[in-house]
């Protein structure tokens, strides 16, 4: 089969050739249909402080297949749609106690290997599909749970209102769980207007630029300041922003995982009393939840795939992100399907 590999060190990724896999006792291996690229991936691969390591494999918005079961393995029949929560847990620390196995360190394995053709997975971590799910649908459901997992800590209360800070997939995917969620009014804000159009289809009330005059400009939209401010962009000095606009007794949630100092002046936040939450991760009661409302018909974040490219484009498709674009999600359909 083939595979996407990360040398390490910054290094560029390249495809390779790896022997099919066979699933162990406690497995499944699927047939891979769709994996989205992250903007994790590409902020883990350039060889900062945050880095997968090297030669592994990668990819962690995936569906698929099974054409394989292991031996033990019972509730999963080959030919069902799966998606999987990609972080494995080893089910006795603090984080997995919590049920987040993001923050797991314990845990042996991984099953971040949906830049691949087929992938080997534990079936503890699979999650089987509605038959009226695409895989499209499947490979959006881990995307879609950090946003998710963020928005349900975030306690929003009836009406309250909402600014949601960036325009990229987990900024669209908070807009989408905050309205239903229970936001009052919302305003979606971001450096650019070319995901304005999406940002309002989420469910945002309306859209706002970076500008000089934007505090007083969401204030107006909002019928006052942001109970809660989403950061969802990870970018030096979106803290600060989020500060600036919140209301007095606010809460501040950074979802974007800014990977550099991003100083904030304590004084400004203290002066309104704000408080500050920073969440990773989600739970595997988080996918069976959008699994289950995609099924019945209320999600409709399809439209946040702007392109697909097969696997071996791979490489072109991170230098591609990593330089001014107008994409937002970007699936990689793996060579065993054509």
């Amino acid at each position: 089969m083939k595979a996407a590999i990360y040398p390490g060190q910054g290094k560029r990724i390249f495809i390779a050739d790896m022997p099919d896999p066979t699933p162990g006792p406690d497995d499944v291996v699927i047939k891979v249909a769709r994996c989205g690229v992250c903007g994790t991936d590409l902020s883990m691969t350039k060889g900062g402080m945050w880095d997968y390591g090297a030669n592994c494999q990668i990819g962690h918005e995936y569906a698929g297949e099974i054409v394989a079961l292991g031996k033990t393995v019972e509730g999963f029949r080959p030919g069902e749609k799966i998606t999987a929560v990609p972080s494995l847990s080893c089910g006795q620390c603090e984080a997995c106690k919590h049920g987040n196995p993001v923050l797991c360190r314990s845990a042996t394995g991984t099953a971040m290997v949906g830049f691949a053709d087929y992938a080997r997975i534990p079936a503890s971590v699979a999650v089987k599909l509605p038959n009226t799910l695409s895989f499209t649908d499947g490979a959006l459901i881990e995307p879609l749970a950090v946003s998710l997992y963020g928005v349900r800590h975030a306690g929003i209360t009836p009406g309250a209102r909402v600014l949601v800070l960036g325009g990229g997939a987990v900024a669209l995917y908070a807009i989408y769980w905050a309205r239903r969620l229970g936001a009052g009014r919302m305003v979606a804000m971001s450096r650019s207007a070319r995901r304005r159009d999406l940002c309002l289809q989420m469910g945002a009330d309306e859209f706002i630029a970076y500008g000089p005059s934007e505090i007083g400009a969401v204030t107006e939209a909002l019928g006052g300041a942001p109970d809660i401010v989403f950061e969802c962009v990870g970018s030096e000095g979106m803290l600060g922003k989020a500060v600036m606009h919140a209301a007095n007794f606010g809460k501040i949630v950074s979802l974007g995982f800014c990977t550099a100092p991003d100083p904030i002046m304590p004084a400004i936040a203290a002066y309104k009393c704000v408080s500050m939450q920073f969440l990773v991760g989600y739970t595997m009661r988080d996918f069976l939840y959008i699994a289950d409302q995609m099924d019945k018909g209320h999600a409709a974040p399809k439209a946040t795939v702007t392109s697909e490219a097969p696997l071996s484009a791979l490489p072109e498709i991170f230098d591609k992100l990593r330089g001014p674009n107008e994409e937002t999600k970007v699936h990689i359909t793996p060579g065993a399907w054509t």
